[in-house]
């Protein structure tokens, strides 16, 4: 009988990412990077001084609503929807805060730039008007 192996990874052990990043968690909320951490750890005390204000992570935006077949009349009458051709496309922001002019900011923690993000940036900045600060 071969033997098999019954080792599994805990669901709390590090591992590495593909961009060499380690999570990290402060106040019980667990960053992608212990670059995002410490970020949010400033942000939090600028904060505090009146500096900025409505500090949020992880905020949503949508880039490209996702798109549907037209929907046809059932056998009954009613209003079926379309199937889901292609789903919408997103970015999430890392940070979203406003400073002390009221102007919202909207903050990434870069360690390396993928071409995916890339284009959200320029998404970003075409669809929204909002350019993407890059720590």
């Amino acid at each position: 009988m071969a033997k098999t192996s019954t080792r599994f990874l805990s669901p709390m052990r590090a591992t590495k990412s593909k961009y060499g990043n380690r999570k990290a968690t402060y106040q019980g909320i667990e960053f992608d990077s212990v670059k995002e951490a410490n970020r949010y750890a400033a942000l939090l005390m600028l904060q505090r001084a009146g500096e900025i204000s409505e500090l949020k992570t992880q905020v949503p935006f949508e880039l490209v609503p996702a798109q549907f077949e037209p929907d046809t009349v059932g056998p009954r009458g009613g209003i079926r929807r379309g199937a889901c051709l292609e789903k919408a496309v997103n970015y999430v922001a890392d940070f979203v805060y406003k400073d002390k002019q009221g102007q919202m900011v909207v903050e990434d923690t870069k360690g390396f730039r993928t071409a995916d993000y890339i284009i959200k940036r320029k998404l970003m900045l075409y669809v929204h008007k909002i350019r993407i600060k890059e720590i």
